[in-house]
């Protein structure tokens, strides 16, 4: 059984970071779906996107929840403790 999130505290109020997922508007490439990170607002593309910039990002930064920003989804993930926040 899942212990739950253990980083809530860490959710800033955050804006956006890009109108798209930031590293594919740069390089001009496609996305399936968009993740925001609720600890700086970087917006990346979800891993079912080729690039999973969502992904690459918590990896670079430890930036451990994401929230899904698609229109009528309101779900958060904690990708340290591998679950729904």
């Amino acid at each position: 059984m899942s212990r739950g999130c253990t980083h809530r505290e860490e959710i800033q109020d955050v804006t956006p970071s890009a109108d798209g997922c930031e590293e594919c508007l740069k390089m001009g490439d496609r996305w399936v779906h968009l993740r925001q990170c609720l600890i700086c607002g970087h917006v990346g593309c979800c891993d079912s996107s080729k690039n999973k910039h969502a992904t690459k990002h918590f990896q670079a930064t430890n930036h451990p929840i994401v929230q899904s920003i698609e229109p009528g989804e309101d779900w958060r993930w904690c990708y340290i403790d591998q679950t729904f926040v």
